[in-house]
């Protein structure tokens, strides 16, 4: 590996241990074993760095959900393995919802989380069968609330179960709706 790929890495390793405000460019500096000015030659900043860390950290997410979800199952399976994948990488949930009030200040970190949602929801959408980005978008809300309730309260979470019962009285609920 090059010095760009180690950054990476090692940005990656930093935001697990750290999150992502709490890492400094020295930090990930002494995590790659390389210079402090490596990492300016190689991404410009610390943040772009970082950004594309946290991109690929949530593609590796992505692909080890596609791996777990690779056996055809039913709702409560499916959506237990999800469930089961945030406590494998609850730091880098954590720090989607740490960046998330970044966003307001910081116009490259939402563009970057824009197009990499819009990518989610295209892979989300995959993984559940489909190839409608709107599917993805209904898949992706599931998950970052179940992710935000479990992040709070893992025990306090629903179940699939819960979840699918849930999921069925608001389709059938007629408040609200339109023809």
């Amino acid at each position: 590996m090059g010095n760009r790929e180690d950054l990476l890495g090692g940005a990656k390793r930093c935001l697990y241990d750290k999150g992502y405000s709490r890492t400094t460019a020295r930090d990930i500096a002494a995590a790659a074993g390389v210079s402090l000015a490596a990492i300016g030659y190689h991404y410009g900043t610390k943040e772009a760095l970082l950004n594309e860390a946290l991109v690929e950290a949530m593609q590796e997410w992505g692909d080890d959900l596609g791996r777990v979800l690779a056996e055809p199952a039913d709702f409560e399976t499916t959506w237990g393995k999800v469930i089961d994948s945030f406590a494998r990488a609850r730091p880098l949930w954590a720090i989607q919802f740490e960046l998330i009030a970044h966003m307001e200040r910081t116009p490259e970190l939402r563009e970057s989380f824009v197009e990499a949602g819009r990518q989610a929801r295209l892979g989300l959408a995959e993984l559940f069968g489909s190839d409608s980005e709107r599917m993805g978008a209904v898949v992706q809300t599931l998950l970052g609330g179940l992710a935000a309730q479990w992040l709070v309260d893992p025990g306090g979470t629903p179940t699939p179960a819960e979840l699918l019962e849930g999921l069925r009285a608001l389709v059938g609920s007629t408040r609200g709706a339109s023809s």
